[in-house]
């Protein structure tokens, strides 16, 4: 392993930290987006029994799962309860706007990740050919071990780029995707939690 890496030259290093950062986003990704930690089930069916509906108050909301993006939703629309159902959905959704941002944060950069590490490995590929002609050039091809390390080099450098943007690639759209669906579940029990404040 540690041999390939000193095969590939110095390009290998940020890829390898590109591979470091991509790993640690994909874990961070996927224990802030679990569905519990943004939807928590309990919150809207607590608040949809017509006795906890009675008591209904920011408390009550904080106590259910107000640590959530959905309690923070229905925080940022209770406030404005005396307002109207107008104040309370602007209010949500310029609370949801604040959510998105979270719930795509560090998303852009798998997305960066993704795009520059092939073209490190392409450099990579580009250094070690040059390499390679350089040998051919000075010694007329009769350094056969010098002209395959150039080789090697280029290889090296160009499926670790790859290995490395391949999956990058793919948790970027599956966070994305995910993303998309949170959003879209979050909208719905906001509207149907500002719909029961309307009627209190």
């Amino acid at each position: 392993m540690f041999e390939l890496i000193g095969a590939g030259g110095w390009l290998m290093l940020p890829i390898i930290f590109c591979s470091v950062i991509s790993l640690a986003i994909v874990i961070e990704r996927s224990w802030v987006l679990r569905r519990e930690n943004i939807l928590p089930r309990k919150l809207l069916r607590e608040l949809n029994n017509p006795a906890t509906r009675i008591g209904v108050d920011k408390n009550s909301i904080v106590s259910l799962g107000g640590d959530s993006f959905l309690g923070f939703l229905f925080i940022s629309a209770f406030a404005k309860k005396n307002d109207g159902y107008d104040a309370m959905r602007t209010s949500a959704e310029n609370a949801a706007s604040f959510v998105e941002h979270e719930l795509l944060r560090n998303l852009g950069t798998l997305g960066t990740i993704a795009a520059i590490t092939p073209l490190l490995g392409l450099l990579g590929t580009v250094i070690g050919m040059i390499t390679v002609f350089g040998v051919v050039e000075t010694a007329g091809g009769g350094f056969t071990s010098a002209l395959a390390g150039g080789i090697s080099q280029a290889l090296i450098t160009t499926a670790a780029g790859l290995i490395v943007a391949i999956p990058t690639l793919f948790f970027q759209r599956y966070f994305e995707r995910k993303v998309d669906e949170l959003l879209v579940f979050l909208a719905g029990d906001c509207e149907r939690f500002i719909e029961l404040l309307s009627k209190k």
